[in-house]
């Protein structure tokens, strides 16, 4: 008879066994695939992180370049307006150094 409890315990056993072995590798698996899953998280924090650092790098560096840009421009006007101030006092001293020359 295979009604007897002692049977059943050991015809059963190994499939319990078995589907404990299973069932712990099964655990393990996930357990690696929720470690791979923070760890690829966290990576995308961190580059989420870096774009937006970029992004203000780059809004300061626009800024300051806005500013150079500006800077540049006043610089070239006065350089302009020097350089025709120059152009006039040489053709004046021009004008009178010819007068001078002339007796």
């Amino acid at each position: 008879m295979t009604d007897l409890p002692g049977e059943e315990s050991t015809i059963g056993q190994p499939s319990i066994e078995a589907a404990i072995r299973r069932l712990i590798a099964a655990l393990n698996e996930l357990e690696a695939v929720v470690e791979r899953r923070q760890d690829h998280d966290r990576s995308q924090d961190n580059l989420a992180a870096r774009i937006q650092s970029l992004g203000v790098d780059r809004s300061r560096l626009a800024d300051e370049l806005d500013s150079s840009l500006a800077r540049a421009r006043t610089l070239e006007d006065a350089n302009r307006n020097i350089a025709e101030r120059i152009d006039g006092a040489i053709e004046t001293i021009r004008t009178v150094l010819e007068g001078e020359s002339q007796p």
